[in-house]
């Protein structure tokens, strides 16, 4: 992991090599990321920040797959960190509503429906690693406000 900083930020600062579920355990690095961060930056800049750490991942991933010989390696979860970031910005306040989106975006990220699955399979470098996870991202976020839209 040490042997390149793309490794370090692919590898979602180490929480990819968890010996267990790394993807849940990359999702879960957004959330003190997004609990320091909401309070201190405006919408635009936090949106900014993704979109940056997005770009960020698409270069760690791409470099990191080509070292790692594997295009999507289990171990990166940088695209799990980033996407789950932008849900957080989307989700009410409340913890039950972060834990619901945690689980929710868990859920498609896992299951993949389509055309995240399509586009899990077909694009292979690190835009290919980072954007199904939006896609999961956006899944999870539609079913947040459609709750919302209910309870309120």
């Amino acid at each position: 992991m040490l042997r390149h900083p793309a490794h370090i930020v692919a590898f979602g600062l180490g929480a990819g090599l968890a010996p267990f579920a790394p993807g849940t355990a990359g999702t879960l690095v957004a959330i003190p990321i997004h609990w320091y961060l909401a309070p201190r930056l405006g919408a635009p800049a936090y949106l900014g920040l993704i979109a940056a750490l997005f770009l960020a991942g698409v270069w760690a991933c791409a470099r990191t797959g080509r070292s790692l010989g594997v295009a999507d390696h289990p171990a990166m979860v940088w695209d799990e960190t980033v996407a789950f970031l932008a849900v957080l910005f989307f989700t009410p306040p409340g913890l039950i509503w972060q834990a619901g989106a945690f689980l929710l975006f868990r859920f498609f990220d896992i299951l993949k429906p389509p055309p995240i699955r399509h586009f899990d399979r077909t694009l292979k470098n690190g835009f290919g690693v980072m954007f199904d996870d939006v896609l999961a991202a956006f899944y999870t976020v539609l079913v947040l406000a459609m709750v919302k839209a209910l309870i309120d």
